[in-house]
């Protein structure tokens, strides 16, 4: 395929050979030569600002997951196109070919907190350190006027030594906290400062020293230092009432900590890891909800991916994990989105599901994963232009967090309300980023064939059953029937096998 892109490229067929070359990346999307000429062939068809945009897709894309830099070669082609482009200047730029997914700025101080860097000397201690932080980017969330980005965003930078202008132009925030946590023995020592991004300009800095009993005050006085910092007129009794400690119990914190960077992986030894990691916690401190959610979001990986034998038996668990979370930790937003979403899943009442969704971004309303689930629940519910919204929010909240899954789930929406170009545009992208995520592959496969491109479309069903042995999946989860059977009849058409086929065949 690379080889047929470059000769359609010589050839002076732009348009064949973005197809060719794009396909190659649908295959293995770290190819950067395939990349490369996909840059190529869209500034030959006159379109440099989506070549550019396309190269700092594959900057992060590369940063991500290999932790490389793009090649020289792609770096002079990039350089060529930005000194072209200026010379072309004050000619306006092609628009870009996807959607403008970034909100304005939000008119309340905004602020990414940055990985704090472990100086403990041991560098098995980083999920202690990085849990430090995420409960001092959950505190500071809880503080309604203040706009936070999500932990899987600020954590991008993990490892770099940044410039805080640009990491504030990236995220689009005014503020950064940076600092370091240092674990010795039984002693903690927390250091901070907030920078200005829009200057570089030191705002505050501090340090906090206390024992591992003291863990949960030092994150607390974190976070209220840095929030009285930014806003002087902060009402502390405001902020101490959103403070509900989830447990008591430091073994078990630690045990859920260690569960939650298993579980953010989608691996299935990784998320058994995080599941037993979860329940060991769960058997110090039953009444641990935010374990109970970590819980949860194992028992869904493993019934979406098929990882079990019995899905009724995952299902159960699912559901009864959900409502033990739920009545423990009513209050806290992570919770409630994951039950949410488990109880949205597993085909209870999308209606109750969608109001405890609702409930956790009332609490919350920088929480980036919570609207990214409502955005999900929204979509079940058919309600899918109300779901791309949420999904954008989530966006802002969270620019370099799940890019593949929030393609994927604009993509469905847009199959869904029949919009197929666009569908499959965004679907495309999802590959881009994820080339063997079996959801994308299904739905991709089901919009070509509504689009008359069946060959196309039994080529991502060969993809597929390379990864899966199901095909045809269950989907009870999407509650509009005739929505529902618009895409599993796609899927049948790409597939080639009649409306008796069921989820394994």
């Amino acid at each position: 395929m690379i080889r047929h892109a470059e000769q359609e490229l010589q050839s002076g067929s732009p348009k064949q050979a973005l197809a060719a070359a794009s396909k190659a990346i649908g295959f293995s999307s770290l190819r950067e030569d395939a990349h490369r000429l996909v840059i190529r062939a869209l500034a030959a068809a006159g379109r440099r600002a989506d070549a550019l945009k396309h190269y700092e897709h594959l900057v992060g894309l590369l940063k991500g997951e290999l932790g490389v830099e793009p090649d020289n070669a792609t770096r002079a082609l990039a350089a060529d196109l930005r000194e072209s482009q200026r010379a072309a200047a004050p000619h306006p730029a092609q628009p870009p070919t996807t959607i403008q997914v970034l909100p304005p700025l939000p008119d309340r101080p905004s602020i990414a907190v940055l990985p704090f860097q472990n100086l403990s000397g041991n560098p098995e201690q980083d999920y202690f350190a990085d849990g430090m932080v995420e409960e001092i980017i959950t505190a500071l969330s809880r503080i309604h006027w203040l706009f936070v980005i999500a932990r899987n965003s600020s954590f991008t930078y993990k490892g770099q030594a940044v410039d805080v202008k640009r990491v504030g132009k990236e995220l689009g925030v005014l503020y950064v906290l940076e600092g370091s946590v240092r674990k010795a023995g039984n002693r903690i020592r927390i250091t901070g400062q907030l920078l200005d991004a829009t200057t570089g300009a030191h705002l505050w800095a501090d340090r906090f020293d206390g024992t591992l009993e003291d863990i949960f005050g030092l994150q607390d006085n974190v976070a209220s230092s840095v929030a009285g910092v930014i806003e002087p007129t902060l009402q502390t009794a405001e902020y101490r009432r959103s403070i509900q400690r989830p447990t008591a119990d430091l073994t078990a914190y630690d045990l859920y900590l260690q569960a939650r960077v298993s579980q953010e992986s989608t691996e299935r030894e990784a998320t058994m890891r995080a599941l037993e990691l979860a329940e060991r916690a769960l058997e110090r401190d039953p009444n641990y909800g935010s374990a109970l959610a970590v819980a949860v979001a194992c028992k869904w990986n493993i019934y979406l991916s098929y990882w079990t034998s019995d899905l009724e038996a995952t299902r159960n668990e699912g559901i009864g994990l959900a409502r033990r979370a739920l009545r423990v930790a009513s209050d806290d937003p992570y919770v409630l989105a994951s039950a949410a979403f488990a109880l949205g899943l597993f085909g209870e009442d999308i209606a109750t599901a969608i109001a405890l969704v609702d409930r956790s971004l009332q609490l919350n309303p920088s929480f980036a994963r919570g609207w990214s689930r409502s955005g999900v629940l929204k979509q079940w519910a058919g309600q899918y232009d109300v779901a791309i919204e949420h999904i954008e929010t989530s966006i802002r909240l969270s620019p370099r967090e799940n890019r593949s899954g929030n393609y994927l789930v604009i993509g469905i929406s847009h199959f869904f309300a029949r919009r197929t170009e666009k569908a499959a545009e965004m679907l495309g992208l999802s590959l881009q980023e994820r080339s063997t995520w079996p959801s994308t592959l299904r739905f991709m496969a089901s919009c070509l064939a509504h689009m008359g491109r069946l060959k196309e479309a039994q080529e991502i069903v060969t993809r597929l059953r390379a990864i899966t042995s199901v095909v045809i999946p269950s989907a009870e989860y999407w509650r509009i029937r005739e929505d529902r059977e618009y895409y599993l009849d796609g899927l049948r058409l790409a597939a080639g096998v009649g409306r008796d086929e069921v989820a394994g065949h």
